[in-house]
């Protein structure tokens, strides 16, 4: 068994499901998220990356991409019902997205959480070198760090959640909150999104565990755990090099071609996940269609719905209800060739996102909870023409740092439909300022920046994020 010196843990492998055990391995990738943020990181670093490959049954043997090594996790159908689809996203997920939601609380799920996060362990523990750094992703493993520091006791072990850490009114709701914050605290880091998360983990670990706590430090059991933030990003320069391909701005235009040269093209790019506010978005831009205030094919939404989670009965009925309502707004307000959504459940490759960002003159993300949203700053980059308008839900990670989006409240349908019309009406002055200041703030605080703040903070040598950022 090779070894490596730094170890990415994560619930899923970075690689497409349709790979052949004896093919070559291409990277997995959709609109944002982990695999997105880490590619470029990892794509040339000699790493090991640890994850379950898709499908029950036994671990598969995979072959590496580049100099990263693939270790497979074997899941077995009972544990992909149980840990996978129940506890981690019928329980943890909405619950730790403001309960959007209702969670469910099934005792049988918590025995198949703990014996996947085992198995995740103890792959990490058999494939890190002595003194290797291994770094846990999100809220499928949250049990993974105690559990690798009792089996490998010499490791640099960090933790990154990717998704909201929810205030202590709602954790505490958790029947297994205990365990699930002393798995967290295992982590010599444990990292977040928005300094809130770190604060209300200081809050929960006073409040369960009777330490002593700051929103930079957990003292407990004599270990100081060190907490803080580190806003993920992107790559930004292979998003700016998409977007300035011929053949993408080609398509682009070929895009805006097929919609009818419409005045305004308004884009969304979301999972299909009820946290992306995808509902409420949709009932915003039948009111402006109903009112008067936009007409189709004047007017189109480009609603791009990348399928999630499809064994998971709540997504299964958010999709027919999208496409429920997707049908009822073109009955009523769409023409003959000319639909007032299109709606695509699909995924697109990068060239093809590129493409999309280019083609709108807005982009709209307005989820009702989001850890991040790398969509948001992924049009940021593609659009070098300095032109394009962002509009943000406030509830978005994002919204932190791209404070001169038009930001909105997406649960207040009036706000939603008063920010779209703004943004569609925007001059080309307001527009440039807006997307000038956005692309400073992405361009100095990409992937590499976000790779370089949390692994200096894990290992304060510096030699880590010198390995891996140079």
């Amino acid at each position: 068994m090779r070894q490596s010196s730094l170890v990415v843990v994560a619930n899923r492998l970075p690689i497409d499901d349709n790979a052949p055990p004896d093919g070559v391995c291409e990277w997995r990738r959709s609109p944002g998220g982990l695999v997105g943020a880490l590619h470029d990181i990892l794509a040339h670093t000699p790493a090991t990356w640890v994850g379950w490959a898709g499908g029950a049954g036994p671990a598969p043997e995979l072959p590496d991409i580049g100099r990263l090594r693939i270790h497979a996790v074997g899941l077995s159908e009972a544990e992909l019902a149980d840990y996978y689809e129940g506890f981690a996203n019928s329980t943890l997920w909405p619950l730790y997205h403001d309960a959007v939601e209702q969670p469910v609380f099934d005792r049988s799920w918590w025995e198949a959480y703990q014996q996947a996060n085992r198995r995740f362990a103890d792959a990490a523990a058999e494939v890190a070198e002595p003194g290797a750094a291994v770094w846990v992703q999100d809220y499928h493993l949250q049990l993974v760090p105690a559990m690798l520091r009792e089996r490998r006791p010499d490791l640099l072990i960090g933790f990154f959640l990717h998704v909201p850490f929810p205030p202590p009114e709602l954790f505490m709701q958790l029947p297994r909150r205990t365990e699930l914050l002393r798995g967290m605290l295992g982590a010599d880091l444990v990292g977040f999104q928005r300094a809130q998360g770190a604060h209300n983990l200081a809050q929960l670990a006073r409040r369960l565990l009777g330490a002593k706590a700051t929103d930079r430090a957990i003292e407990l059991d004599g270990r100081t755990v060190r907490t803080g933030a580190f806003p993920v990003s992107i790559d930004v320069a292979e998003m700016q090099s998409l977007a300035a391909r011929p053949d993408v701005v080609r398509r682009a235009r070929q895009i805006r071609a097929d919609l009818g040269q419409p005045r305004h093209v308004l884009l969304s790019v979301d999972r299909l996940d009820y946290t992306k506010g995808i509902e409420h978005r949709l009932t915003a831009y039948s009111e402006l269609l109903r009112d008067g205030d936009v007409k189709a094919p004047d007017t189109v939404l480009v609603q791009v719905a990348v399928p999630s989670r499809e064994r998971v009965g709540h997504y299964r009925l958010l999709r027919d209800r999208i496409e429920r309502e997707v049908g009822r707004i073109n009955g009523e307000y769409g023409r003959v060739g000319g639909p007032a959504i299109h709606y695509l459940n699909q995924r697109f490759d990068r060239a093809e996102l590129a493409a999309l960002y280019l083609a709108a003159d807005v982009l709209v993300v307005t989820p009702l909870r989001d850890g991040m949203n790398l969509v948001a700053k992924e049009y940021v980059a593609a659009r070098t023409d300095g032109d394009g308008a962002l509009v943000l839900s406030e509830f978005a990670g994002a919204a932190v740092e791209l404070d001169e989006a038009f930001l909105v409240n997406p649960h207040d349908l009036d706000d939603l439909k008063a920010t779209l019309l703004a943004a569609m009406d925007a001059s080309a002055a307001e527009r440039s300022a807006r997307m000038a200041a956005m692309r400073r703030q992405v361009t100095r605080h990409d992937i590499r920046a976000f790779t370089r703040a949390y692994l200096r903070s894990l290992d304060d040598s510096g030699a880590l994020a010198a390995s891996v950022t140079g």
